[in-house]
C-alpha cells in the first residue's frame, strides 16, 4: 500500500538550519546518522514538538483493534500529520486506505507509492483532476475516490475529465451535508440529483455516500449528539435510495467518522456493512478518523469516545511541547520561547505540564504562563513541558518532528525524526 523504500531514503536526507530547533552539530548529518549518536532531548533548542514513539504505536493498535470489532475499515485522514512515515505504521497495522484533503495532497501521497487514496472533498482544480486522471490510466493498481457535492461539481469535473481525454472513470462518494455544516447537498433529494448526474457521466462513476458530521457539533451535549446521529441516519437514507435505486455497481461505499464521533459512526451505520453483497450490493463502511494516531491533551481528550472514562482501551496523547523560559518580567508572570509559530492553539491553549501555573495566551514566538506570584518554580532557562490541544494544527508548523522514547522520562531520548509535508 505504500513504498517502503521510497519512505525509507527519508532518512537519508540531510538534516540543515531549516530544520527547526535541532542542534547545529547536526547539520549535514542524515537522519539514519543523527539518530544514531542516541540524541537526548537536553541536546535540542527549544521551542520544539516532540511525538512518543510508545504512544503512538499504542493508538494505531487501540484504532485498528476498535475498527476490527466494529466491523468497519479505518481510512485515517492523512491531512492531520502529512508524515508518510506515520501514514506507513498505520498502513502496516491494517487501515484500508489514506484520505487527504487536497489534490496536491494526493499527489504527495502517490509519490510515496500509496495505492488507495479518498480525497474527502471535491475535485475541481483543472490542474490537479487532471493529473489525477493521467495517473489513473497510467496506473491500474491505483485506486481513487473522491466527492461531489452538487450539480455544478459534477459538471465541473465532467468537463476537465473529458478536455483531458480521460479513459478511465473517477469515482464518486455523494457527499450529504446539513444545515449550518460545512460542504454537503443539504437535502437528501438533491444528494439524489447529484448521485443521478453522476452516473449519467461518462467520466465518472457512483461509489457510495458520505460526509463529516463532525461539522455539526463541537461537543457531547444531548442536543449535538441527537444533531450527529440525526445526520448520519440521513447518509444510511441516501444510502438506501441509491440502491434502491440501482444507482450503485458491484460495491458501494459508505463513509464517515473524524476523531470525535465515530462511535455514533459505528452506531448508526455499521449495521449497513455487508461485505459480501448477501443483502444486495456490497458494501462497506470506512471511518475517516485522523487525530487519533497522535491524540492530544485538550479537545479530544475530552470528546473522543476513546478515553478513559468512555472506553477500557482509551487513546494516550502522544504529542508535547517544550518552551524555555525567557523572561520573568513581573510576579507570576513567566514569558516562554514557544507561540503560535510553534504550537496549536486553534482548539485550545497548551497546558503547563510539568510546573503549576496556567498558559493564558500565545504571541507569534511567546506563551504567557501565569502563576502564584510567591511561586519561584519557574527560573529563567527552565523548561517546561506542555499538554497540547488539536494536532491537526500542530504538525504543519514543524518540517522535521523528533519521535522520542518516553515523554515522561527526566532526558528522553530521540529515537527517529519525522518529515512532514505542509
Amino acid at each position: 500500500m505504500i513504498d517502503s523504500n521510497i519512505v525509507n531514503t527519508l532518512r537519508a536526507q540531510a538534516i540543515g538550519p531549516e530544520h527547526k530547533s535541532l542542534p547545529a552539530d547536526s547539520w549535514g548529518r542524515s537522519i539514519e546518522e543523527f539518530v544514531g549518536t542516541k540524541p537526548e532531548l537536553s541536546r535540542f533548542q527549544t521551542p520544539l514538538l516532540t511525538v512518543d514513539d510508545a504512544r503512538i504505536d499504542h493508538n494505531i493498535a487501540v484504532m485498528a483493534a476498535w475498527a476490527a470489532e466494529a466491523g468497519v475499515k479505518l481510512a485515517p485522514h492523512g491531512k492531520t500529520t502529512m508524515a508518510p512515515v506515520l501514514w506507513k505504521r498505520q498502513l502496516d497495522s491494517g487501515s484500508w486506505a489514506i484520505t487527504l484533503a487536497t489534490l496536491w495532497q494526493v499527489q504527495l501521497a502517490r509519490s510515496f507509492g500509496v495505492e488507495r487514496i479518498m480525497l474527502a472533498n471535491s475535485g475541481v482544480d483543472p490542474v490537479g483532476l487532471t493529473w489525477l486522471s493521467q495517473e489513473l490510466d497510467a496506473h491500474a493498481e491505483f485506486e481513487f475516490y473522491c466527492w461531489a457535492d452538487g450539480l455544478g461539481t459534477v459538471q465541473a469535473m465532467d468537463d476537465i475529465l473529458s478536455k483531458a481525454g480521460a479513459t478511465r472513470q473517477v469515482a464518486v462518494i455523494v457527499e450529504l451535508g446539513g444545515e449550518h455544516g460545512r460542504t454537503g447537498a443539504r437535502t437528501v433529494e438533491y444528494a439524489l440529483e447529484v448521485a443521478n448526474a453522476v452516473s449519467a457521466s461518462p467520466h465518472l462513476s457512483l461509489a457510495g455516500v458520505g460526509g463529516y458530521e463532525g461539522a455539526l457539533s463541537h461537543d457531547r451535549s444531548e442536543a449535538g449528539l441527537a444533531s450527529v446521529a440525526e445526520y448520519l441516519g440521513a447518509v444510511g437514507t441516501l444510502h438506501h435510495e441509491l440502491e434502491s435505486a440501482g444507482l450503485y455497481g458491484d460495491h458501494a461505499i459508505i463513509t464517515a467518522g473524524g476523531s470525535a464521533y465515530q462511535d455514533l459512526v459505528v452506531e448508526h451505520l455499521a449495521p449497513l456493512a455487508d461485505e459480501d453483497g448477501t443483502r444486495g450490493v456490497a458494501t462497506s463502511v470506512v471511518v475517516r478518523s485522523g487525530a487519533y494516531i497522535i491524540h492530544d491533551d485538550g479537545f479530544y481528550s475530552q470528546i473522543s469516545p476513546l478515553i478513559p472514562s468512555r472506553s477500557d482501551h482509551p487513546l494516550e496523547a502522544a504529542m508535547h511541547g517544550w518552551a524555555r523560559v525567557v523572561s520573568r518580567p513581573e510576579p507570576g508572570l513567566a514569558l516562554l520561547d514557544a507561540g503560535k509559530r510553534d504550537l496549536p492553539y486553534d482548539e485550545g491553549l497548551p497546558v503547563p505540564q510539568s510546573v503549576h501555573g496556567e498558559i493564558t495566551a500565545l504571541n507569534d514566538q511567546h506563551a504567557f504562563l501565569r502563576f502564584p506570584d510567591d511561586d519561584d518554580v519557574v527560573p529563567v532557562g527552565s523548561v517546561v513541558r506542555l499538554g497540547l490541544s488539536h494536532p491537526c494544527t500542530a504538525f504543519d508548523k514543524w518540517r522535521l518532528v523528533p519521535v522520542i522514547d518516553d515523554a515522561d522520562s527526566d532526558n528522553p531520548r530521540v529515537v527517529d525524526l519525522i518529515h512532514t509535508f505542509f
